[in-house]
């Protein structure tokens, strides 16, 4: 669509209010969802859909394409309206069955299920940080790619955001990193409605939003949302300014064009009514007695505008032709990243650990990291304020900055939150493999972030230090207790918490090999000897989540562990056949990964016959059941731990190889 054409306010208006004609109904069709904020952004989301973003909708996954996030994805009919109207496989049938079992247009949009969804929002502030994320990746690929005259990666990342999106805290972590970073081809839109579910904003939030941002370094600028002579020139403004990202604050009205429910909280969360419907299509000039009524002249405008993306394509894929002809290298490389494949033979970059010596697994895992760093060009992460205890920067690794972007190390600060959803932007994007690292206790501060790249199953790594008490001295409040069965329980999310160093390099394997989810790597702080594998089995085995690490005959008892009590259990191992029992170790990094093996390979491992099994991990005991059986015995902490020497606390607090043998002793001498 022509810029002229569509500055004709009348076809403007008209698919404006095609939007919300059609949020409106389909939310009083489902008897659910969020009308108001549609209504309100849909004179700013025309302008930007048919004169500045560059899609594709016969191609979705069209790399060079500009990001759109809907971070208020309360408002999902503003953008499932766009996608229908531009020619995404979404249809109007499609839109009548909104948040209906087995649509692909639910409450909240979700990037799997819907065709031109970027990512899945809905918890507020979420997408907003996967839209700084995306901003990140594409400045980081332009950076290594680009050439005088051959600019492949060159696209922006648009996001619409709430007053709720801003007054949760990550976005502060967000925003704060972009400006840092000067993201100049970021631009968001804060829908400034003064309206929130509990009511007016001003019950609880008076930020002025501009000062906020102009103290990150963006350029900001506020205009009316709904004035036309306003919005486009606010964009190509924002566009202006490459060294900045900017903020558009749009002073709305949610609910726009609603006589009794216009600017009130009872348009944000909840159908108008069918007579408020009526009321609202007669003020705005819409056929009243008419449902999910789409003129075709603003089809046919929405409709032109999309196929004007195939066009852009063509010419972006041309010049693709262009630079690899030009630059065959750096071109295959590209296709590679953005193909998600690792280089052939990366594998042959892990390093062997000395069987006995005495290592922590977080820095077993620093030494993987910089083996590989050379050989895995788009491995790109780093640590919130963590990285020499996270052993997360690889030697010899630039720092990405403002300045330079062509390093690979980032330091996102004090952000766990922010960070978390970060990494789920840059995965999402394409073309890089993010990995980050904190405290394992800390992974409360981003578990939002990390449910919502496991519903989207984001190969994101996350590098989880300090695993337990054996952090030691800093006492309780930095010993996770909860934290392993907790993160267990997300769906999609692959927990390894590896013995030693051999398994943390397989444990680095399953990272970088699984596309399926994301991975938590969890490491200690404290020494632990490296297995000699001439006497244990071999570490490969620890990809099938568990394994026999060390057997007997005829084994009495089943002796499990995971991480840096294994070695408790195969103490416990040999206390037990001092007093002629026999036991087998299993090493068990990874539940995720052993309950996707086949039945037979489960069932050799834990043999029905043998129901007396012990296990031991410094957590919380919930959950073992699953296979120590009623039967059995778990050892585990069912309290906080303290502030003290770590061998100490292991004492103190029973998680020692005497327990597991006394415990053992009682389930064989009860003929279990």
């Amino acid at each position: 669509m022509s810029t002229e054409k569509t500055n004709t306010p009348s076809l403007h208006h008209l698919i404006a209010n095609t939007i919300r004609g059609l949020a409106m109904d389909a939310v009083q069709k489902a008897e659910s969802g969020h009308p108001g904020m549609p209504m309100g952004m849909a004179d700013v989301a025309v302008v930007l859909w048919t004169q500045f973003l560059k899609y594709n909708p016969a191609d979705p996954h069209w790399p060079d394409r500009d990001r759109f996030v809907l971070s208020a994805g309360h408002g999902s009919l503003l953008l499932y309206s766009l996608l229908y109207l531009t020619g995404y496989d979404v249809s109007l049938d499609d839109i009548k069955q909104f948040r209906q079992w087995g649509s692909i247009t639910p409450g909240h949009p979700e990037n799997h299920l819907t065709p031109g969804v970027e990512t899945t929002t809905g918890p507020l502030g979420q997408g907003l940080t996967n839209a700084v994320g995306m901003a990140l990746a594409a400045r980081w690929l332009a950076s290594r790619f680009n050439r005088p005259g051959h600019e492949i990666v060159n696209h922006h990342t648009y996001a619409i955001v709430s007053d709720g999106d801003l007054m949760e805290g990550v976005s502060h972590e967000a925003f704060a990193l972009a400006g840092h970073l000067d993201l100049g081809k970021l631009i968001v839109f804060y829908d400034d409605n003064h309206i929130t579910i509990d009511g007016p904003t001003e019950l609880s939030y008076s930020d002025d939003v501009s000062q906020r941002f102009a103290a990150y370094g963006w350029h900001t600028q506020r205009i009316n949302g709904h004035d036309l002579s306003a919005i486009a020139p606010a964009i190509r403004a924002a566009q202006a300014e490459t060294e900045r990202p900017s903020l558009i604050s749009c002073r709305t009205h949610i609910g726009y064009g609603s006589p009794n429910k216009q600017d009130t909280a009872a348009a944000h969360g909840e159908p108008l009514g069918e007579e408020e419907v009526r009321l609202t299509k007669e003020r705005l000039g819409w056929p009243v007695d008419e449902k999910f009524y789409v003129p075709e002249e603003a089809l046919a405008a929405m409709r032109q505008a999309g196929a004007a993306g195939a066009e852009k394509q063509a010419a972006w894929e041309t010049a693709l032709k262009q630079y690899e002809a030009a630059h065959p290298a750096p071109a295959a490389e590209f296709r590679q990243f953005l193909a998600g494949e690792l280089p052939q033979g990366w594998q042959d970059h892990l390093p062997t650990f000395e069987p006995g010596k005495s290592l922590a697994t977080r820095a077993a895992s620093g030494t993987v990291l910089t083996g590989l760093f050379n050989h895995i060009p788009n491995l790109v992460g780093g640590s919130a304020d963590l990285t020499g205890s996270n052993k997360t920067l690889p030697k010899g690794v630039g720092h990405l900055t403002r300045d330079d972007f062509s390093g690979r190390y980032i330091h996102f600060g004090i952000r766990e939150h922010g960070m978390g959803g970060i990494l789920s932007g840059m995965a999402l994007h394409g073309g890089l493999r993010p990995y980050g690292g904190t405290f394992l206790v800390f992974s409360d501060y981003m578990r939002p972030a990390i449910r919502l790249a496991s519903l989207m199953e984001l190969p994101v790594i996350y590098v989880f230090t300090h695993d337990s008490i054996g952090l030691g001295e800093d006492g309780p409040t930095h010993q996770p207790i909860e934290h392993l069965m907790s993160l267990r329980a997300i769906p999609h999310l692959t927990l390894f918490r590896p013995a030693e160093a051999t398994e943390t390099a397989v444990g680095w394997r399953v990272a970088l090999e699984n596309r399926r989810g994301p991975t938590a790597l969890v490491l200690t702080r404290q020494n632990l000897p490296t297995f000699d594998r001439s006497r244990y089995a071999p570490a490969g085995e620890a990809a099938k989540g568990a394994y026999v690490l060390s057997d007997a005959l005829n084994p009495a008892v089943i002796l499990i562990g995971t991480g840096s009590e294994v070695h408790i259990a195969l103490e416990a191992q040999e206390l037990l056949a001092e007093k002629g029992v026999a036991a087998r170790v299993v090493s068990m990094p990874s539940w995720e990964l052993f309950e996707a093996q086949p039945a037979a390979y489960r069932q050799s491992v834990f043999p029905e016959h043998i129901r007396a099994r012990v296990s031991i991990e410094a957590g919380t005991p919930l959950g073992w059941e699953r296979y120590t059986g009623r039967d059995g015995a778990i050892i585990g902490l069912d309290r906080f731990g303290a502030s003290a020497p770590y061998e100490e606390i292991y004492r103190q607090l029973g998680l020692t190889a005497g327990a597991m043998v006394d415990a053992a002793l009682r389930l064989v001498n009860k003929g279990i």
